[in-house]
């Protein structure tokens, strides 16, 4: 999710988008890790919630349901997925709002989201794009609001290390594995930053990430 010409779609091409929620949900315990991902949220009554690079809104959807008077907001950068996200939203019944829109420039007020989520999303960045994304979800969350990010870090046993390397050849994911993602989020700003919790997937380790902005 990047305004640059180096933007990489969902499963890395986009035609491969329409197989993007079967994947999800048979190879990457995408309920499991995504339940854990709001339970750690702590979303209230009356919050407002941006669900970044939202992909199909299967996030999205989970968020609006777990809490159904906050107010929440899927933003993503790809036409073709955002496209089966309005479709999936229509049939689940929920209201809520798809933008569309990039990690590096939200189009957004500063201080408009108590929570900002992201899944799986900042492995697609380039490490200067990773950096911006960082500075602009600080700009969008309100003060003592916080981030929480699942997506890959270092791995952990052999399994998890071997797929990295095949990894490594499709994503800009050396970031991530080097445990980075923590470290930007120190270096624009927020505070009380850890790994909550760590999931082992076929495609690897992911780590959930939160962090706050200062009062």
């Amino acid at each position: 999710m990047t305004r640059r010409t180096g933007y990489i779609p969902a499963l890395h091409f986009g035609w491969l988008a329409p197989a993007y929620d079967p994947v999800m949900m048979f190879l990457m315990r995408e309920r499991f890790f995504k339940h854990l991902l709001i339970q750690r949220a702590d979303i209230r009554p009356g919050h407002t919630v941006l669900d970044l690079a939202c992909g199909t809104a299967t996030l999205t959807i989970m968020i609006k349901r777990s809490q159904p008077s906050a107010t929440v907001i899927g933003i993503d950068g790809d036409e073709g997925i955002l496209a089966i996200a309005r479709r999936k939203t229509q049939r689940s019944g929920c209201e809520l709002r798809l933008d569309k829109g990039f990690a590096t420039a939200l189009p957004y007020p500063e201080e408009s989201f108590d929570r900002v989520l992201t899944s799986l999303a900042m492995h697609h960045l380039t490490s200067e794009d990773k950096r911006l994304a960082m500075k602009e979800i600080k700009r969008v969350l309100r003060r003592t609001g916080w981030l929480h990010i699942a997506d890959f870090g270092p791995p952990i046993g052999v399994y998890a290390r071997a797929i990295a390397l095949l990894l490594r050849r499709l994503e800009p994911v050396e970031d991530n594995y080097r445990g980075m993602l923590p470290v930007m989020m120190q270096e624009v700003g927020l505070v009380d930053v850890n790994a909550t919790d760590k999931v082992a997937t076929v495609f690897g380790t992911l780590y959930l990430y939160q962090g706050v902005k200062p009062a």
